[in-house]
């Protein structure tokens, strides 16, 4: 009999492997379960840091909470407490564990009471357990307690019972890591008379609680829950045990149920009988499927799809592996999950054809009997009129004759081969040609054509090869042994190749699997926008599981299809609604599911942690479902990864309105900044003025007067530039700006801006250097000019009294260039290119002309949308600050 051999499995070992001394040593973690407070779990943990410290071990104790129990408390005594740390939060004091303090202290086993507890903002660690975890890290034994309630899986569950949702709570994997755990149990009406002795809470909180939380229904919930989890963990680390010594199993120490699912001896009696047995056992189970061939027709496939969705659907914890023999691959399975009893569909068949398949090896059943020594088999009865439907699927592929006449070939080939070599060989190595075209035939084609090689060798073996030649008739009794021995031979060459034909064939395909699915994630890495992820998941997801495909994305309050694949396959109305209800359900609906089976489509919502964010729409004209379990297995590891990045973009989508609804924020205040000061600034002058005229008017002589109405005019000048400047950067913005090009000296265009400014530069010596014979460009003067009035406007703001403006023409490198110099205090060293922010207002303008902050923003826009550049930068032979423009030289702007 062929059996696998029993080793040791590698995590298992790793898991239980015990580091030299000498070595780094991670500390053990010994957790005590309860089901619900006052059950004595501190009790039990005092008690057994007593038990370590006589047993010479050095024990200190990091927190505890006695909560003014007097036995907890007595417990205390005998034990060093490492002082606790005490923080101010939220005005009150509150004490923590000290954690550096129990590291520096460096015992051999710490007590750390309220593993699920939260610790203060500002800690170092924000949780407990991760306090916990640190101090194992350090190579520190820790004893701690926590309740089942605090469990992060537990959570909802207790919620649902308790009506009262635990806000602390603990991974899971800090329980399942733990090296020991003891259940600290008691029964309900012990409990419940604690809590009437005061020995959990007061008086007046009891009664409170007995009425509430501690009602014996919830507290023998919470106690089943407990227990449960106890019994999990004891079972993990019981296989662990088993897998670490390689002992086969079963150890019957918990039920757990395989039931054994083949196409050839499978139906939904056995499901159902499965579902029931691990019922009444109250056990898990499993639906195993071992996938030995991958030439399925499309009805055998569309049975075990449906299997495999009943199973699911009943609960059962779904498996499938490669494998060549069932019954083999299955009983090893077995007894690496520890599994006790199996169940087995009884065989297709009494006549003689369910004889020759059990003889080949196509029933599982008797074989799995047979090699399950240690394992109770439940053989299942057919449900009536299942053997017939399931003998109709056995012939998985539809007969071909080209693989057996390519195979006769192929014989024929080497009985050429083999006729040449007698001359020189003897007849026992001509036979070699004869296999290695039955190896040939069977890794091209499979078992039964390389059964007929075989036969076709053996008889071209005996036909020219054996005396009497030419002829089937054996003379000598030694040929008879020969062509025996020949024909065995050739029968296990061509079971070994098609098995190996078949190892190819499973790892090809799950090879291409892993590779499109690899492409496919870097694809979609590298996408940005939404409808080309949608394209690219759609096409992937049509390639890989051969069917129409669309993508559907919520519009507001419906669903439209934004991306398809689907040769033209539109989506009904009848197929939306569905799709719709998949979406607000969160639930699969449509052809083949449970929920609106009637659909032509069949609709998946692709789910993160947020929440539904689209839903995938199958359709497929074959007939039954239109996914079998593998095309499930693929189409959820393709969802989740689509779904991923559609959150991806989403997020970045909304990151991006987020910082648009900053920037808006920002811009409105300093907009609002800007009109209630700077514009008021003007009109405070005016009225200012107005009014001392109005009142003053016949007293004021005439210089006075004069004065007021320069006030009047200069200050309405500069009102009029800041609505300017706001409606040019409004026409920026909206992109209305239509510059008007025609033929323009430059010269003339900075004479006339510099002559606007005189006013505002009278303080300032300016200067205008024009290299002589400048081109005349194609550009707009009125935006040019008011371009250059800003900067200088800006540099007169920005620069001390008396120093001076420089503006200077010239050509380099067929470019015009137009610099504006100043002696300023220049820009901000680390980013001058700041300066054309919008209402970008610098520190010395608190004690210069007012503005709005747009003039050189608006600047940069008119010289852009004339063609040219700006930027800015600080000069590098003095102080001050430079803006350069540049115009290209070109055909477009010179002819």
């Amino acid at each position: 009999m062929e059996t696998h051999p029993i080793r040791p499995d590698p995590d298992a070992l790793l898991r239980q492997a015990v580091p030299d001394e000498s070595c780094y040593r991670r500390g053990r973690l010994k957790v005590f379960l309860g089901a619900a407070p006052g059950v004595g779990k501190t009790f039990e943990m005092l008690t057994t840091a007593h038990q370590l410290q006589r047993d010479g071990m050095d024990v200190v104790i990091g927190v505890v909470e006695t909560h003014g129990r007097a036995e907890t408390a007595a417990l205390v005594n005998g034990l060093e407490l490492v002082p606790l740390r005490t923080v101010t939060y939220r005005d009150r004091m509150v004490q923590e564990m000290d954690l550096d303090a129990v590291l520096r202290r460096a015992p051999c086993v710490a007590a750390v009471d309220e593993l699920a507890h939260t610790n203060v903002p500002g800690s170092r660690h924000p949780k407990r357990w991760m306090d916990v975890k640190e101090l194992l890290t350090a190579g520190i034994d820790v004893l701690t307690t926590v309740n089942i309630q605090h469990l992060e899986s537990l959570n909802d569950i207790v919620a649902s019972i308790t009506r009262i949702r635990v806000r602390e709570t603990v991974p899971d994997h800090v329980i399942g890591d733990a090296d020991e755990v003891e259940l600290i149990d008691l029964t309900p009406n012990d409990l419940l008379q604690r809590m009437r002795d005061g020995k959990i809470y007061a008086e007046h909180t009891a009664g409170r609680a007995m009425l509430h939380y501690f009602s014996p229904g919830n507290l023998t919930a919470l106690r089943e829950l407990a227990l449960r989890q106890t019994a999990q963990q004891v079972d993990a680390q019981l296989v662990d045990h088993m897998r670490a010594n390689a002992i086969a199993g079963p150890w019957a120490a918990g039920e757990r149920i395989m039931v054994c699912l083949t196409l050839q001896d499978g139906d939904a009696s056995l499901l159902r009988y499965g579902k029931r047995l691990a019922d009444h056992l109250h056990a898990p189970w499993i639906v195993l499927h071992v996938e030995t061939n991958r030439d399925l027709s499309d009805a055998a496939r569309a049975k075990m799809a449906s299997q495999m969705h009943l199973a699911q659907s009943l609960g059962a914890e779904i498996v499938t592996i490669p494998g060549q023999d069932v019954a083999l691959d299955a009983v090893a399975y077995a007894r690496t999950q520890n599994v006790t009893q199996i169940v087995a569909a009884h065989p297709v068949g009494r006549d003689w054809s369910a004889r020759v398949r059990q003889w080949l090896g196509r029933s599982t059943t008797e074989r799995l009997i047979q090699f399950a020594q240690g394992f109770p088999v439940h053989v299942v009865p057919r449900s009536p009129g299942e053997n017939a439907r399931t003998e109709q699927l056995l012939n998985i592929a539809p007969f071909t004759a080209r693989p057996y006449v390519v195979g006769t070939l192929i014989v024929l080939c080497a009985l050429v081969v083999a006729l040449l070599l007698r001359q020189s060989f003897e007849v026992s190595n001509v036979s070699l040609a004869f296999l290695t075209a039955i190896l040939g035939v069977a890794v091209a084609y499979g078992l039964w054509p390389s059964l007929w090689a075989s036969l076709m060798a053996m008889l071209c073996f005996n036909f020219f090869f054996l005396p009497p030649f030419y002829t089937l008739t054996i003379a000598a009794p030694d040929n008879v042994v020969a062509l025996f021995f020949f024909l065995v031979t050739a029968l296990i060459a061509s079971n070994l190749g098609a098995r190996v034909r078949n190892q190819a064939v499973v790892a090809r395909h799950r090879a291409d699997i892993t590779q499109s699915l690899y492409h496919f994630s870097r694809t979609i890495t590298g996408i940005l926008q939404l409808e080309d992820l949608l394209w690219s998941a759609s096409h992937q997801i049509a390639t890989m599981l051969d069917c129409d495909v669309a993508m559907l994305l919520p519009d507001g309050e419906i669903l439209k299809v934004k991306a398809s694949y689907n040769g033209g396959k539109a989506v009904g109305a009848a197929d939306l609604a569905a799709a719709t209800w998949a979406w607000k359900n969160n639930k699969v609906a449509g052809r083949g599911s449970d929920n609106l089976p009637g659909g032509r489509w069949l609709f998946i919502p692709l789910r993160t942690g947020r929440g539904p964010v689209a839903v995938i729409g199958l359709h497929a004209e074959r007939t039954g479902p239109i996914l079998d379990l593998e095309q499930q297995g693929l189409l959820d590891a393709l969802a989740d990864q689509t779904a991923s990045a559609i959150e991806s973009i989403l997020l970045a989508g909304e990151l991006d309105q987020a910082r648009l609804d900053v920037e808006t924020d920002k811009l409105r205040g300093a907009l609002l900044t800007s009109i209630s000061h700077d514009l008021r600034t003007p009109l405070a002058s005016i009225l200012g003025a107005t009014s001392s005229l109005e009142s003053y008017g016949e007293e004021l002589d005439e210089n006075a007067r004069k004065e007021l109405l320069s006030t009047i005019h200069d200050e309405a000048d500069r009102l009029n530039r800041f609505v300017a400047n706001l409606l040019d950067m409004t026409r920026l913005e909206a992109g209305a700006l239509q510059p008007r090009k025609e033929r323009v000296d430059i010269g003339e265009v900075i004479a006339s801006a510099l002559c606007r400014a005189a006013r505002l530069l009278s303080d300032h010596e300016t200067e205008m250097v024009i290299e002589p014979d400048l081109p005349m460009l194609l550009l707009d003067d009125v935006l040019l000019e008011q371009a250059l009035f800003n900067i200088l406007d800006n540099a007169g703001k920005y620069t001390p009294v008396g120093t001076k403006i420089v503006v200077t023409a010239s050509v380099a490198a067929d470019t015009l260039l137009i610099r504006v110099t100043d002696e300023g205090d220049g820009f901000a060293a680390h980013d001058p290119e700041t300066a054309f922010s919008k209402f970008k207002r610098f520190k010395s303008a608190d004690r210069s002309r007012p503005g709005t902050g747009l003039g050189l923003a608006i600047s940069r826009g008119f010289i852009e949308a004339l063609g040219g550049k700006i930027v800015s930068r600080n000069r590098q032979d003095c102080s001050g600050a430079e803006l350069v423009m540049t115009f290209p030289l070109d055909e477009k702007n010179t002819k």
